[in-house]
């Protein structure tokens, strides 16, 4: 079966920002399945707009930054 967007819910999302990009730590089910996290990050182009990017490596900023949101995710995955 092939992905379907229509079924991919988003349970949560909450993100954090800075001037040059944005993480969000959000939780997905897919089809009624089992909850996911899913971590992103987007960077700001010249016009102000997000553009995905791979999140790779974090610094101790960002990490410091998606620790609460994960915990506070970590509540919507029961």
């Amino acid at each position: 079966m092939p992905y379907d967007k229509e079924l991919d819910e988003c349970v949560f999302a909450k993100s954090w920002e800075n001037d040059a990009e944005r993480l969000t730590a959000s939780i997905y089910s897919y089809n009624k399945g089992t909850k996911k996290l899913q971590l992103t990050r987007e960077n700001k182009n010249s016009q102000g707009g997000y553009r995905f990017a791979k999140l790779g490596r974090l610094t101790k900023e960002e990490i410091e930054a998606l620790l609460p949101l994960i915990k506070e995710a970590c509540g919507h995955m029961d």
